[in-house]
């Protein structure tokens, strides 16, 4: 099953990083987080890999191009007889990962449209190329077969970006100061599992994944939310590009469950 991955956005709030690459390339622990989120799923053993690139794409496609070399050793034979012998393995020796570009302006939904003659199978899986957590994939795969619909996406309760405070009998002591709380409501994580039929939901380059096609989907029945009660983290910000790169160093990195 292939795991389709939107690498095409501008990140225009990220622009400290974003100016200069893409924000899947953004890094986190001297790796990507497109990186990151492709080793989240092998890990659940889906390595097959469809990427839909846009802004800056050619520095994802130079970023696996030059894969072998930059992740181990190698020796290189110069001269008209050029050869080059790569030294021990890495452990993504077995990715399978398709490269396509989807165009510059391209939105959400018209890039997965793009990438369909890429797509075989009847279901397969989807996700933003800027956000990690610890979901269990192979849970998710179960329940979306469990309710036989076509789409499902992956909900979660985001934590606030601002402490709030809990006043002693409404104010104004300050009884309480809750440091960046977890908010009641929930949001699509991505992480989404698709049936091939979600594919005639999306017409257009100006197709927006997250609102008339969700939304028919919705009205139509056609689509569930797995409830994910852990970890998530989306990287929106310069804050959170420091504050994930905190969490690897520290070992608190709770997307990474691979070895």
């Amino acid at each position: 099953m292939q795991v389709v991955i939107l690498c095409g956005g501008l990140g225009t709030r990220l622009r400290e990083e974003t100016e200069f690459r893409p924000k899947p390339l953004v890094e986190v622990g001297g790796h990507p987080l497109l990186w990151h989120i492709m080793k989240l799923y092998a890990h659940h053993g889906f390595k097959d890999f469809v990427l839909c690139l846009g802004y800056r794409g050619n520095m994802i496609k130079e970023y696996f191009l030059n894969y072998e070399a930059m992740m181990g050793d190698f020796t290189i034979t110069l001269g008209q007889r050029r050869q080059i012998t790569y030294h021990g393995a890495h452990r993504e020796q077995d990715f399978h990962v398709t490269l396509a570009d989807t165009g510059p302006d391209t939105m959400t939904g018209g890039r997965i449209k793009r990438v369909e003659e890429y797509i075989a199978g009847d279901t397969f899986m989807c996700t933003y190329g800027d956000g990690v957590g610890d979901i269990d994939i192979a849970k998710l795969l179960d329940f979306h077969h469990s309710h036989q619909r076509l789409a499902t996406l992956t909900a979660v309760r985001p934590q606030s970006r601002y402490g709030t405070l809990e006043f002693a009998n409404s104010g104004p002591a300050v009884s309480h100061f809750n440091e960046k709380p977890t908010l009641d409501g929930l949001i699509s994580a991505g992480f989404f599992i698709f049936n091939r039929a979600v594919l005639e939901y999306l017409d257009g380059d100006e197709c927006v994944l997250e609102r008339e096609p969700l939304d028919r989907l919705a009205s139509d029945g056609q689509l569930m939310a797995y409830r994910h009660d852990g970890m998530w983290h989306g990287m929106d910000t310069y804050r959170d590009v420091l504050q994930m790169n905190d969490m690897w160093n520290n070992g608190t990195a709770g997307w990474k469950v691979w070895d």
